[in-house]
């Protein structure tokens, strides 16, 4: 038992010997350190950028809901309406059908500028990534 230990605390002792005597402090440098640090830079800002929109759109929202509940409420307690028991003639209409309606329009809003925004991100990594890719081209040519 006493050999196993010493054999492997020697082992342990020439690995960690091995790993310090390593270069750990190459980075990379050239065309690659360049091409580094723009996408670096490029996806911080897509990240600020997408958290920024997020928060605005979740403070819109909750602006909006609160806005729509109290308008019906409102709405409410001056016309003394309440929702009858459903039957099966019935079709949704009233206050309801307009907040759905209104729901429905802000929500086509809200996709149609999401996606026109994830449009615009998209051409814009492939111009970028066309870009680079020329540029590496050009300096690769003798």
């Amino acid at each position: 038992m006493k050999h196993h230990l010493l054999l492997v605390t020697a082992l342990l002792a020439t690995v960690s010997a091995a790993t310090a005597a390593q270069d750990t402090t190459h980075k990379p440098g050239g065309l690659n350190k360049v091409a580094h640090d723009v996408s670096k830079t490029a996806k911080k800002a897509g990240r600020d950028t997408k958290s920024e929109v997020k928060r605005d759109a979740s403070k819109t929202h909750a602006t909006l809901t609160d806005a729509g509940n109290g308008t019906k409420a409102t709405l409410k307690k001056t016309t003394g309406y309440t929702t009858p028991a459903p039957s099966p003639e019935h079709k949704p209409g009233g206050l309801n059908k307009v907040a759905r309606d209104v729901s429905h329009a802000s929500k086509k809003t809200g996709a149609e500028a999401k996606h026109g925004t994830k449009k615009a991100a998209s051409s814009a990594h492939r111009d970028l990534t066309k870009t680079g890719k020329d540029a590496k081209e050009e300096v690769k040519k003798p």
